[in-house]
């Protein structure tokens, strides 16, 4: 027979509030600032005039959420820095950019302005952004020593703090491809080059051509407005409709797309390209903007030949710009044999 014990009461009730009172003894879980908690770099190049993100941080062992600030910015002599430490306009995307944007208007309105320091750390990720409306006219800018900075990391179980940072600008480099030179602001030579060209023959030489040039021109700082214009030579223009293979309504996101016998032209937003999302008029990164011309002739044998005339780019200030191709040695051949 299975004898069975019966427990008082009182014992049951006391052995119940005797585990709630220890549970209630136990310490709360603390959260934690650890030392292995580290920025990658210590050292921020950012080129002025065009918006830069730095994903630097490295959390560790840290307890999230945590809370960054900057503090204490300062000249590298150990002065006031108010362009640091001031708040100013920006221009910040209150919807998100698609590509698939029909006017300019639609572009504009996804826009707005807020008030941040121009350099500044986002509060829990530990991003720095430079914000595009920093300019050289007011920022220090190498050859400039910059800025020394630290960096507060903090949550509820304490805070560290990383010093004397460094941010050394470099000034403001309009356009790429460029051949200038970040620190002087001088650049080596007029122009650069396409990224990619096949098929180009020569009228003269019959042969491929494979000097081709490329100048970025701003005409004017009042204007939204992008030209493609083509040379020969001699410096006279060619007729882009003999790029007859070209989509010309969907080259860049542009409204408005006027061609004329000596270039071919749009309204459009800036910079160029808008953000870092992939579209049908961006490189697969989204960095660049990507244009490609293309013409097509018969060739010997009565082959068809296809020519190809790329250049990938980005445009940071905006205004009324011209981008010319420029034919140095021969021009391009576009009647059949």
């Amino acid at each position: 027979m299975i004898k069975r014990f019966k427990l008082p009461l009182a014992l049951i009730v006391f052995s119940a509030l005797l585990f709630s009172a220890c549970d209630k003894l136990l310490p709360d879980e603390r959260e934690s600032v650890a030392t292995n908690s580290s920025f990658t770099q210590d050292v921020y190049t950012p080129i002025l005039g065009r918006a830069t993100l730095y994903n630097t941080f490295n959390v560790g062992n840290s307890t999230q959420p945590l809370t960054f600030e900057i503090i204490n910015p300062r000249t590298y002599t150990g002065e006031a820095a108010p362009e640091l430490t001031d708040v100013f306009p920006v221009t910040v995307w209150k919807e998100a950019y698609t590509g698939d944007e029909t006017s300019l208007e639609e572009i504009n309105n996804k826009r707005g302005t807020e008030n941040h320091h121009l350099f500044e750390i986002r509060e829990h990720s530990g991003q720095f952004i430079m914000w595009p409306e920093a300019k050289s006219t007011f920022v220090h800018a190498q050859p400039d020593s910059g800025y020394v900075f630290d960096v507060e990391m903090s949550n509820s179980g304490g805070r560290r703090y990383f010093r004397n940072m460094r941010l050394k600008p470099y000034r403001e480099v309009p356009v790429e491809p460029t051949t200038q030179d970040p620190v002087t602001g001088q650049s080596t030579y007029l122009g650069t080059g396409p990224s990619s060209w096949s098929n180009i023959f020569g009228e003269r030489s019959g042969q491929l051509i494979y000097d081709i040039g490329v100048v970025f021109h701003k005409v004017s700082d009042e204007g939204n407005s992008l030209t493609f214009q083509f040379y020969d030579t001699l410096q006279n223009p060619i007729n882009p409709k003999k790029f007859n293979l070209t989509d010309w309504e969907h080259l860049v996101h542009g409204f408005d797309m006027k061609m004329t016998d000596t270039g071919v032209t749009y309204q459009v937003a800036f910079p160029i390209p808008l953000t870092n999302v992939k579209t049908r008029y961006t490189t697969t990164d989204g960095l660049k903007a990507h244009v490609a011309f293309s013409y097509d002739r018969m060739g010997f044998g009565d082959r068809r030949v296809v020519a190809d005339l790329q250049l990938d780019f980005a445009i940071y200030e905006p205004g009324q710009w011209e981008v010319k191709f420029l034919f140095q040695d021969d021009n391009p051949k576009f009647e059949d044999e």
